[in-house]
């Protein structure tokens, strides 16, 4: 999973202190587009056990019908890969309300109702797709990648961001004490919740909230969720089991206007 070290490098880049060789970069070539399909396979297809009708198998490619539509968003590591050719070690793809319009909607609108937000008004932004190489979960690499959308937030006027992300697995016993927590303390307010719908609806609220372990519940939601609720996210009504994907879904939602100053710092990278 690498691509040209050279045009990487002729490109604008968000890159954090501490992980100097980690850069962001928007794809703009098949071939860039293809590091993040290949990227998003092993994470969720090898890693996580998932599938999907345009999962190829023998290239070792994961991708979707929406994925024509989104621009892409793309984490090197200038230190890793071959000569020439850094690792791709990160990867979201982001689709704006026209994008959506012309691929027929947004992907969310697959497992959760997002009424409220087409209704409210607002420039509209999805997330989705986000992963990160293991070596690269929980550290640094998140801040740049957000650093990175903070410019397009901001080039688009994008207000709202939202996007569902996921707990490997369907096994809800195993993850009510994590559901149930950000149920109870992140829980969006009224004029942003979405809520989950379909087959594969879920209550978020699985286990009375007295007998959860806190610290090892919020120790369990994965580090996209965390960066979300650290820069003000909220969370919809329930959760989707998708067992295609063999994951537990939750939708996600950040009003940018809604941040205090020590969140939008996160957000944009800005010192402290």
């Amino acid at each position: 999973m690498s691509v040209d070290a050279q045009a990487l490098r002729t490109r604008p880049s968000v890159a954090q202190p501490e992980a100097a060789q980690v850069q962001a970069v928007w794809a703009q070539t098949d071939a860039e587009r293809d590091a993040a399909y290949a990227l998003r396979y092993e994470v969720f297809v090898a890693e996580f056990g998932g599938t999907g009708p345009l999962v190829d198998q023998a290239a070792r490619r994961e991708r979707d019908q929406f994925d024509s539509f989104c621009d892409h968003l793309l984490l090197c590591d200038l230190a890793r890969g071959t000569p020439g050719a850094p690792a791709i070690v990160g990867a979201t793809r982001v689709m704006r309300a026209e994008q959506a319009a012309r691929a027929g909607g947004f992907y969310t609108e697959g497992e959760f109702d997002i009424t409220p937000l087409c209704a409210s008004g607002r420039r509209l932004l999805e997330l989705g797709r986000t992963c990160l190489h293991p070596d690269y979960r929980g550290g640094s690499a998140m801040r740049v990648l957000w650093g990175a959308l903070a410019g397009y937030v901001a080039e688009h006027q994008i207000e709202i961001l939202f996007g569902t992300a996921s707990f490997a697995g369907t096994d809800l016993a195993r993850l009510a004490p994590s559901l149930t927590l950000l149920g109870a303390r992140y829980l969006a307010p009224a004029s942003l919740r979405v809520t989950a719908c379909g087959s594969g609806r879920r209550p978020l609220e699985l286990m009375p909230l007295e007998d959860i372990d806190r610290l090892a519940a919020m120790r369990d939601v994965p580090a996209l969720i965390k960066a979300y609720l650290k820069l003000g996210g909220v969370v919809g009504e329930g959760a989707f089991v998708d067992h295609a994907f063999n994951t537990t879904d939750v939708c996600l939602v950040l009003d940018t206007a809604r941040m205090n100053t020590a969140q939008s710092r996160i957000y944009t990278g800005a010192p402290g």
